[in-house]
């Protein structure tokens, strides 16, 4: 009996856990160069930032008119142009705290998703690459 009910809590965390991932969006994620300096969401306030660095930018496709300032996001590395790019099973939360668009910082590469801070992107993917392929769920 105890076997049965061992087997029927480890199938419902598996399947939560793939119902959860079944529900993220996918898109790309490049990083900024150095030095990062904020615009948008709280300017120059560094209370703002988490203190761990992992903060991004929001591209146009999760922008919402500024709506997204704040959020928090669980990113993924999923694949990149470059194999073994990506640092397997590594998920990160990370915190919007600007608009890539208008960020006076330039990313690695335009038109990302989301623009992961040095300190998040090296969390998930190669530093070396300018742009990955993600999968990120608010």
């Amino acid at each position: 009996m105890a076997n049965l009910q061992l087997f029927f809590q480890s199938l419902i965390v598996i399947l939560a856990v793939l119902f959860r991932l079944s529900h993220a969006d996918v898109g790309t994620a490049a990083h900024y160069k150095t030095p990062y300096i904020p615009t948008a969401c709280y300017g120059n306030d560094a209370s703002q930032f988490p203190s761990s660095n992992l903060f991004a930018s929001a591209g146009e496709a999760i922008w919402d008119n500024g709506a997204a300032c704040g959020r928090q996001y669980l990113v993924r590395c999923i694949s990149a142009a470059q194999p073994r790019t990506c640092v397997p099973g590594q998920i990160i939360q990370i915190k919007i705290v600007d608009r890539a668009l208008s960020s006076v910082s330039r990313p690695s590469r335009n038109g990302a998703t989301i623009v992961l801070s040095t300190t998040a992107f090296g969390m998930i993917a190669k530093p070396s690459a300018s742009a990955i392929n993600i999968e990120f769920t608010q």
